[in-house]
C-alpha cells in the first residue's frame, strides 16, 4: 500500500502543476489523436493515425491534421484515401511535428498519451514507419497527463469507468459529435475520416472543459471527502512515527485538551471577609443603637 504522505505529497504536486498551467493559459495546449483500434491487432502494425486537434487553452483556437483535409490538398479523391493512406499520412504527420517544433515550450494537456500504444511516442513511431524523421522531440515536463493529474487530486475512485464519458455525464457536458470505443472503429473501417476527425475536434473541448473545472474547484466527481482534500488518519501515523516535533505538538495539544475541561469546572474562590465573625455568625450584625447599649 502506498504511503499516505506519499499521497499527501502526490497531490500537492498535482495541484502545483494545474495551478501553474492555469497562470500561463496562452502557453498551454489540449491535444488529442484518433487511430485505428490497436487493441485488437495481431499482426504486429502500428496503427494508423487519422487526425490530430491542438487547442490552446486560453484562446479556444484549434489546429487540426487529418487525411481527408490532406487528401483534399492533394487533388486525391475520398475514394483513393484508402490507396493511397501512407502517403497521405505521412504529409499529415509532417505538418503535425512541424507544429510541434513550433510549441516546444508550451504545456501540453492530454487524455492518456502514455505510451507506444497510444501516446506522444506511438505518433513519432509512426512517422518514423513512414519514413519521415522528426525534427522536434517534447520534453518529458511539458506533457501533462489529465486523467493522472485527477487521480492524485481526487484518488483512484473519483469516477468510474470509462472516465470521460463519465465525468461528461456527471458534470452535463453534451456529447455532440464525439466517438468512443466501438464507434470510433466503426468509423475508421466504414472510412468516415470526417466524423472522426469531428470526434477528434470535440475531445479536445472536452478534455478542456473538465481541465477548466478542475482548475477553478467545480468539477463533480465521486471521490470521498478525505480523498479530495487529502486528510487521512494514516497521514497522521506516519507523521508521529517519521516527525518528533508533529508527536510533541501533538502531545501537548492532548495534555491542553485535557486540562482545559478540569480547570474551567473550578469557579473563581470566594473572597474572603475582613471580619470573620460578622461572616459566620448573623447573630453578630446588630444595628448601631443595641449595639451603643449593649457597650
Amino acid at each position: 500500500m502506498a504511503s499516505a504522505l506519499a499521497k499527501v505529497e502526490r497531490r500537492r504536486e498535482a495541484r502545483k502543476k494545474i495551478d501553474d498551467i492555469s497562470r500561463n493559459k496562452d502557453h498551454a495546449l489540449v491535444i488529442h489523436y484518433s487511430c485505428e483500434r490497436f487493441s485488437d491487432r495481431t499482426d504486429g502494425r502500428t496503427p494508423r493515425i487519422t487526425s490530430i486537434a491542438i487547442r490552446n487553452f486560453a484562446s479556444g483556437q484549434t489546429e487540426s491534421f487529418s487525411i481527408h483535409k490532406v487528401a483534399e490538398l492533394s487533388g486525391c479523391p475520398p475514394e483513393q484515401i484508402e490507396a493511397r493512406y501512407d502517403e497521405l499520412e505521412r504529409k499529415m504527420l509532417g505538418e503535425y511535428f512541424e507544429y510541434l517544433e513550433a510549441h516546444l515550450t508550451y504545456e501540453w494537456i492530454h487524455w492518456n498519451m502514455r505510451d507506444i500504444n497510444y501516446g506522444f511516442a506511438a505518433i513519432e513511431h509512426r512517422y518514423k514507419v513512414l519514413k519521415g524523421r522528426p525534427k522536434a522531440k517534447l520534453d518529458e515536463s511539458r506533457k501533462h497527463d489529465l486523467p493522472r493529474i485527477m487521480v492524485a487530486l481526487y484518488g483512484p475512485d473519483y469516477i468510474g469507468h470509462p472516465r470521460m464519458t463519465m465525468l461528461m455525464d456527471k458534470n452535463g457536458i453534451k456529447a455532440l459529435n464525439l466517438l468512443m470505443g466501438l464507434e470510433e472503429a466503426a468509423a475508421f473501417e466504414n472510412k468516415e475520416f470526417v466524423k472522426l476527425h469531428m470526434s477528434t475536434l470535440r475531445k479536445v473541448d472536452v478534455i478542456s472543459n473538465i481541465c477548466e473545472r478542475v482548475m477553478d474547484g467545480t468539477l463533480r466527481t465521486d471521490a470521498k471527502w478525505r480523498d479530495k482534500y487529502g486528510i487521512h488518519p494514516g497521514v497522521l501515523m506516519e507523521l508521529a512515527v517519521k516527525h518528533w516535533t508533529f508527536s510533541l505538538f501533538s502531545l501537548v495539544v492532548g495534555v491542553v485538551g485535557l486540562l482545559i475541561p478540569f480547570l474551567s469546572s473550578k469557579g473563581p474562590p470566594k473572597p474572603v471577609s475582613d471580619n470573620p465573625t460578622l461572616e459566620t455568625n448573623p447573630e453578630g450584625r446588630l444595628p448601631a443603637e443595641k449595639n451603643a447599649k449593649a457597650r
